[in-house]
């Protein structure tokens, strides 16, 4: 039995969540920060795959496309002298502290500390982009059921990898490490 809405209407609903958020944190904060860029951006990016529509397979992969497009953005973010990972980190760190922001502003001179936002910008990327490459690939091989059922367990399996290994690498760094988690690096120099 279907319901009153087909698939597109559910999947606009679902997006009015996160979009409302994004939206609210706009009006208070009076900025758009990059969380929000992104969440936004990748809204946008549903609903223009959404929109395509097309065959099973097209439709199968249209989760995969827009974390691809992700990955692209954080690659393409290494262009720029922040990239994009130091960004988010940053506005993150300002929702918890009125400090945040400024304190990520004043490590970033630091050489040790630009090079891990450029690793992890780089990392996430290339991470997001093969993932979707990994999907895409077994969408056209695999049967259908078979790709409903793995295909989660594939994206949060790699995307959980690479949050540890952030969570590792990032800790590496004492400045970046005693930022995200105050109180866990004990006194020594800082790179």
């Amino acid at each position: 039995m279907h319901g009153a809405y087909g698939e597109t209407e559910a999947l606009i609903a679902s997006a009015l969540p996160p979009l409302l958020w994004s939206l609210y944190e706009l009006a208070k904060t009076r900025r758009l920060d990059a969380i929000s860029l992104v969440v936004v951006a990748s809204i946008a990016f549903t609903l223009a795959a959404t929109a395509l529509g097309g065959s099973p397979r097209l439709i199968q992969i249209r989760e995969a496309l827009v974390t691809g497009a992700v990955g692209l953005i954080f690659l393409v973010s290494l262009s720029l002298e922040k990239p994009l990972v130091f960004y988010l980190a940053r506005a993150a760190s300002a929702r918890h502290t009125a400090r945040g922001a400024a304190q990520f502003e004043t490590i970033w001179n630091r050489r040790a500390v630009r090079r891990t936002f450029k690793v992890l910008t780089a990392v996430w990327g290339s991470g997001l982009v093969l993932q979707t490459l990994l999907l895409c690939g077994l969408a056209w091989v695999w049967p259908i059921g078979r790709y409903l059922l793995f295909a989660p367990v594939i994206a949060y399996g790699l995307f959980g990898l690479l949050l540890l290994w952030s969570l590792w690498y990032g800790g590496k760094s004492h400045a970046l490490a005693a930022l995200c988690w105050p109180g866990a690096v004990g006194p020594g120099p800082m790179p």
